[in-house]
């Protein structure tokens, strides 16, 4: 797990206590303050739980064990279940899969009934998201336990149960999002950060990334985005402007002379910044397949401490989420980070003529410390003059 990593929470089982699990099937989740991990088995066999979800374990800590003898025994349930009672076949059909603490959390909130769910999870498994579905539909829900309670009044418990789990719920944050708000909340008290701004024409880029998209998908076997364009025109200006590759520790300036570009990716445990190596020596079919395979690594759970390393600058995208201007806060130790934008057609001026274009505003948030304004701004319009005339990338001015 890394030097730096002493625990994490275990905060899902794929298993149930006394499963019969195989060689390298995956076990469970664990989530620490920098990655989330996946245990396999190491070994076929019959699994003993020893750690319930949920709960705080420490690196090289016993989660689990495996008798090894009862691997042959996989097939074994299968043959008592076809003689079993209607009462035996009761329990796993109100339990067959395991139930998370939030799911638990809500039916003795909402006293919704799990097994009354229709699972969207893997193998059946009732989420939260079904959960808070059920419950949005109380009368439904609850309409079978309340009909043969009380048949008189079936729609006063749901009205009852609501009010708690429509209110307010509570849930500890995980590691990484813990560890995510002390380096923000870090991030604003150690650097002077101050932010400044343009807008882009993007009329340029799409029109080239339109009349190309067809061949570079047909030779590269995949999409040319906006992200290649910028991660360029990030390193143009870097190089132009080297004062914002660059950092601080203690007393001392140090400048980076590489060009390992991060880009944060929103995923369902938190924010990450997997890092894109040698930007200045990758194409753009090359800028756009690592960015795609890190993303999907970081959605996946997949992705290593070495991937979020030594990033010299940071590119965050908030336009996709629809936001028209942000002021995106440093990742430390780096000295600055570009906030992309919403693409919006807007009247603006040209030659004295007002014309619809598609533009961006662009955000540079920097630590004032080791950047003055001017190379701040200079960057700056160096990101935006690359962005409306791309032919500068390539004869590089």
């Amino acid at each position: 797990m890394g030097e730096s990593i002493n625990s994490g929470v275990l905060a899902k089982w794929h298993v149930k206590d006394g499963d019969i699990v195989k060689k390298d099937q995956p076990l469970f989740e664990l989530e620490t303050d920098k990655i989330t991990s996946e245990g396999t088995a190491e070994a076929a066999g019959k699994i003993s739980l020893k750690v319930a979800a949920g709960a705080e374990v420490k690196i090289g800590q016993v989660v689990a064990g495996i008798d090894s003898d009862a691997a042959g025994a996989a097939a074994a349930p299968a043959a008592p279940s076809a003689s079993a009672t209607p009462a035996s076949l009761s329990a796993p059909a109100s339990g067959t899969a395991p139930q998370s603490p939030a799911v638990r959390r809500l039916a003795s909130e909402t006293g919704i009934d799990p097994a009354s769910v229709s699972g969207s999870g893997k193998a059946g498994r009732v989420t939260k998201g079904d959960m808070i579905e059920a419950q949005s539909k109380p009368a439904a829900a609850a309409a079978p336990a309340v009909t043969s309670a009380t048949p008189a009044a079936p729609a006063a418990p749901a009205k009852a149960a609501a009010p708690s789990g429509e209110r307010q719920t509570r849930r500890k944050m995980s590691p990484l999002r813990q560890k995510i708000a002390q380096r923000l909340v870090a991030a604003q008290h150690e650097a002077a950060m101050l932010t400044t701004f343009n807008e882009v024409d993007m009329s340029a880029v799409m029109a080239l990334r339109a009349k190309y998209q067809d061949d570079f998908v047909k030779k590269n076997g995949l999409k040319l985005g906006f992200m290649s364009f910028f991660t360029k025109a990030v390193v143009h200006a870097l190089k132009e402007v080297p004062a914002i590759n660059a950092q601080l520790d203690g007393d001392h300036i140090v400048e980076n002379n590489y060009y390992d570009v991060g880009v944060a990716v929103s995923t369902e445990k938190g924010l990450m910044v997997p890092v894109i190596r040698n930007c200045d020596e990758l194409g753009m079919a090359g800028i756009e397949r690592a960015i795609g395979d890190a993303a999907k690594r970081a959605r996946d759970g997949k992705i290593t401490l070495a991937d979020l390393e030594g990033g010299v600058f940071t590119i965050t995208n908030g336009g996709i989420f629809g936001s028209m201007l942000s002021t995106p806060i440093i990742n430390p130790p780096q000295s600055a980070i570009l906030g992309l934008h919403a693409i919006n057609e807007r009247p603006v001026a040209v030659n004295g003529q007002v014309v619809i274009r598609p533009m961006m505003y662009l955000a540079l948030s920097y630590d004032h410390r080791l950047v003055d304004g001017k190379e701040a701004v200079t960057f700056l319009v160096k990101v935006k003059q690359a962005i409306e005339d791309p032919a500068r990338l390539v004869i590089g001015i």
